[in-house]
């Protein structure tokens, strides 16, 4: 017998087994999606928004993955890191941080990397959105995320078209 062992970090692994916070949110005040034109790996974000004092705290987060065993993970992880703290703060975690909490990046396939760092995109998304909504000004460096993400998707969209429309029926 041949054992194939996986290069990934014991905390993609736990978060994979066990991940946190998956699943579709009712009613949530903000959600933003991001994927990846080479994987076709996408990822849905969900916000649950409450004010204490002058500041906006994700009191709730759910994400949704279409994805390979690092992007649930990466999901289940940022998830758990998220929550409970403001939009601001959310703002400023890297990608270089998510990585280092996933293992590094000696413990993720360098193939893989791409897929570490999805779910923070969407979470970006998912706040420009709530800014947008909230008539909240959106920061210069927010709306060029927000721009290479939706040009993203929409590479997504056109390339796999025939099956975002079998989807979608039948959802």
């Amino acid at each position: 017998m041949v054992v194939v062992r996986l290069p990934y970090s014991k905390e993609i692994i736990r978060h994979f087994k066990h991940p946190k916070n998956l699943g579709k949110m009712k009613n949530p005040d903000a959600v933003g999606e991001a994927g990846n034109t080479v994987c076709g790996d996408v990822m849905r974000i969900y916000l649950k928004v409450k004010e204490k004092g002058d500041k906006k705290i994700v009191s709730d987060i759910k994400g949704e993955v279409f994805g390979c065993i690092v992007a649930i993970s990466n999901t289940s992880l940022l998830t758990t890191m998220v929550k409970g703290k403001s939009l601001e703060e959310a703002l400023k975690i890297e990608k270089d941080e998510l990585i280092e909490k996933l293992g590094g990046r000696g413990k993720i396939p360098p193939f893989k990397l791409h897929c570490s760092v999805l779910a923070l995109d969407a979470l970006r998304e998912a706040i420009y959105n709530y800014y947008k909504k909230n008539r909240i000004p959106l920061s210069e460096s927010l709306v060029k995320e927000h721009e290479r993400i939706q040009k993203t998707i929409k590479e997504i969209e056109k390339k796999h078209k025939e099956f975002i429309n079998l989807e979608r029926e039948v959802l």
